[in-house]
């Protein structure tokens, strides 16, 4: 654990990597990404009404959406903040790896929660990814929304392309499970 905070500690000197595509408002800003940019975006209905969303930012609060067991948070007592350095262990293939990533933008309102992050260059990837929970209020419908827009930036990661592009897709699916799973185990 303590190489790990010495990496945070390290990682909060390190500026954001990367040119901004996402906003914490919006979707991705332009149709035409750089090459070899994947942008990403996933969404689920998780629930309905304001006890499932209060139980979802609840769960964000606990970084519930990467207790996947292959993936997880490594400082769980972080807040969602602007400028809080996220650390997520991620153990695939008999591989681990330590991503550390910025928050640069967040919303916090009635209706909508969450955040953006950019990476720093203690990351295997290059971007941006945004984590939002929105309460539709004609519906009542309950949102979870992951939209990324990354490159490879480790070598590993660029030689390994199809197969991270295959863990992201994988985090995507477990985590949108995971965020349902919990929600209605709280919100009951």
């Amino acid at each position: 654990m303590a190489a790990i905070e010495k990496q945070i500690a390290a990682a909060r000197s390190l500026p954001h990597r990367g040119p901004q595509f996402l906003t914490i408002q919006s979707h991705l800003q332009s149709p035409r990404l750089p090459f070899i940019y994947a942008h990403d975006q996933s969404r689920t209905c998780i629930g309905q009404g304001d006890g499932v969303f209060e139980a979802a930012r609840r769960a964000f609060s606990r970084w519930a959406m990467f207790d996947l067991g292959w993936v997880c948070v490594a400082n769980p007592s972080a807040s969602i903040v602007n400028g809080q350095i996220v650390a997520v262990e991620v153990h695939s293939l008999g591989l681990w790896s330590l991503n550390l990533s910025r928050i640069v933008e967040v919303v916090d309102n009635p209706a909508r929660f969450g955040f953006l992050y950019a990476t720093t260059t203690l990351h295997v990837e290059q971007g941006e990814e945004r984590f939002l929970l929105d309460l539709d209020p004609a519906t009542g419908e309950v949102w979870y929304e992951l939209e990324a827009v990354s490159r490879p930036q480790s070598p590993l990661a660029r030689i390994g392309l199809p197969i991270t592009r295959a863990f992201q897709h994988r985090f995507a699916r477990d985590s949108h499970r995971r965020m349902k799973q919990v929600t209605l185990q709280s919100s009951r």
